[in-house]
């Protein structure tokens, strides 16, 4: 859509665009030094976006994918929702997956910006709250068969009005969630994420006037839709196709598959979506998550230069398929595994297919989310607590063409916006111990180029019983890998959740499971890694003898994956049997 065009010299552009960038960034800087949760003060699990009057997206932060996708049609809907009834001061609450929210637990908050009367912009800030409520802490209930029993949903509702603070909406929200104090600690650093956004939106129509700052705006969608039609129109015209498969956590619903078919014409790209009917289990995606999870798989293969605002899409339209499939959910399906299950599936379906139409640009999908979350009494403070665990999702990355996949980076569904935090600060915070955080060896996807190792997470309760909820997958095929990358040692790949007894027994869960643990117990969690690139048995020596030496790969491994003999004692490389092995493993 164009609009009244007022030309920009270049200095203003650039500045512009730098206020804007910097608006986002003190957003974020607010939300992180303000928050109360471990999710957002420490795990970064949030994001914030500018849009202007449309609602279009002007800029999104180097956030958490799963989140910024589905922004742009929640905005959408939230907007229309009101019409005209939005005014100065007011501030809105949503989380509602049916009208383009991800999951309930991404309670996202909208503030409008007004200049000399006019709605000039809005601040948005989306994060991922310690609890929604409903009979499982944290939200992921596996044993949800319907949207009801999983917690609460929020349609658009006014949280703030005319610059009144509604005490009573705000009550209602937070009589129905756990570890209160959090939730309302976290609710105020939303709040003023988006008062920072809109005083720095303010200061720049101060000093540039609205038609200006439009201006620069529309430059700025102009150029990151060039972007994308360039890169675009440089694949050949056709219709293309990449499918990935959805592993069975355990529930007796089997494998489930989804499938992208792309038609590139010119520069434009139409992206269709074929998935199963939806389930009665909590891994069906809305519409508006879906969104983000085929834009993740587009940006994973487009890596095009900034800026990331909604120009970069206006060459793409999407049909998500059928109303009441796995990626186009209707009401009552539960979902709240949706942001990392089936997204992380559907998003690989969509990387392969543009693979497929520009082979040259294959890279390996990088490791899918399979984690814990933890509750239960403080015993110093009789409190409840309640946290999601976003160290134990940290995956590896992917491998490329060039070079080993990053440790400890993902999930793919965060793709390396998302940080563990300090084990100490978890530590103060909750009444745990954690006994092991690191790399988890020979998780990393055999190559010659190696996936990046995922991470294990060991927890024990100090004076009380702990919930443990796993949720995700990943726990039954490895990450996928790229260019004949093989799968040698899959059990070494997966994910997998132990509770490990005092007397050294060791219980294992490789489905989504709620268990109860109590001091001397603990849960070790270990997420999958990155996929490798290319034939392993061509990885140089050298890089794998180093890989031993740091114990990202074990002697073991490093014979059955890459055909190299190490003695285990002196760590040398054994070079006549390294050569007769690998000459007779490629053969």
């Amino acid at each position: 859509m164009s609009h009244a065009h007022t030309s920009i010299d270049p200095i203003t552009l650039s500045v512009v665009r730098g206020a804007l960038e910097t608006a986002q960034r003190e957003m974020t800087t607010t939300l992180e030094k303000t928050a109360r949760s471990s999710v957002f003060n420490l795990a970064h699990d949030y994001s914030n976006a500018l849009f202007d009057h449309l609602p279009e997206m002007i800029l999104q932060g180097q956030d958490i994918p799963i989140h910024l996708g589905s922004l742009m049609p929640a905005m959408k809907a939230v907007a229309e929702y009101y019409g005209d009834d939005i005014h100065e001061g007011d501030v809105i609450y949503h989380n509602d997956p049916v009208m383009m929210g991800s999951h309930i637990l991404d309670c996202c908050m909208y503030k409008p910006v007004f200049y000399q009367g006019e709605l000039v912009f809005w601040t948005v800030c989306k994060g991922h709250v310690t609890d929604i409520g409903g009979p499982v802490p944290a939200g992921y209930n596996p044993d949800a068969k319907e949207i009801y029993a999983e917690g609460l949903r929020i349609p658009p509702i006014k949280i703030w009005e005319k610059g009144v603070k509604r005490h009573d909406v705000i009550n209602l929200i937070h009589s129905n969630m756990r570890s209160r104090r959090n939730q309302e600690g976290d609710l105020n650093a939303q709040f003023g994420a988006c008062a920072v956004g809109e005083r720095n939106m303010i200061a720049l129509l101060d000093k540039y006037g609205v038609e200006t700052v439009r201006a620069a705006i529309e430059e700025l969608k102009n150029m990151a839709d060039t972007h994308m039609r360039s890169l675009i129109s440089s694949i050949p015209d056709g219709q293309y196709h990449g499918e990935a498969v959805l592993e069975d956590s355990g529930h007796g619903l089997g494998d489930l598959t989804i499938s992208a078919d792309i038609e590139i014409t010119d520069s434009d790209v139409h992206i269709k979506i074929t998935s199963p009917p939806q389930v009665p289990y909590f891994i069906n995606s809305y519409a508006g998550n879906s969104m983000s999870g085929v834009l993740l798989g587009l940006m994973m293969f487009a890596q095009v230069d900034p800026p990331y605002n909604e120009g970069l899409y206006r060459c793409v339209t999407v049909d998500l398929g059928e109303h009441g499939t796995l990626c186009n959910a209707k009401e009552p399906a539960p979902h709240v595994n949706c942001t990392t299950t089936p997204m992380e599936t559907l998003t690989d379906a969509v990387r392969m297919a543009f693979e497929d139409a520009a082979p040259d640009r294959v890279i390996a999908s990088w490791g899918h989310a399979s984690g814990i979350n933890i509750s239960g009494i403080d015993p110093k403070t009789g409190e409840q607590y309640v946290t999601m665990i976003l160290a134990s999702i940290i995956s590896g990355a992917g491998a490329t063409q060039q070079m080993d996949g990053w440790h400890a980076c993902g999930p793919l569904c965060c793709f390396g916006a998302l940080s563990s935090g300090d084990i100490e600060l978890l530590e103060y915070q909750y009444p745990i111990l954690i006994h092991k955080y690191g790399l988890a060896e020979d998780s990393g996807g055999a190559g010659e180029y190696r996936g990046g190792c995922g991470t294990v997470w060991e927890v024990e309760p100090l004076g009380h019983e702990m919930t443990v909820v796993a949720f995700g997958e990943g726990r039954e095929h490895p990450t996928m890998g790229a260019a004949g990358a093989e799968q040698i040692s899959p059990e070494l790949k997966v994910g997998r959740l132990e509770i490990i007894h005092k007397d050294g027994v060791t219980d294992l869960y490789k489905q989504n499971t709620v268990k109860e643990i109590t001091p001397g117990q603990r849960a070790r969690n270990t997420n999958p890694g990155g996929g490798g690139y290319g034939s392993s048995f061509v990885r140089p020596i050298p890089a794998v003898l180093k890989d031993v030496q740091e114990r990202i790969i074990s002697v073991a491994a490093a014979k059955t994956e890459y055909g190299v003999v190490i003695d285990p004692q002196t760590l040398a490389v054994n070079e006549a049997e390294t050569e007769a092995l690998r000459r007779q493993l490629t053969a």
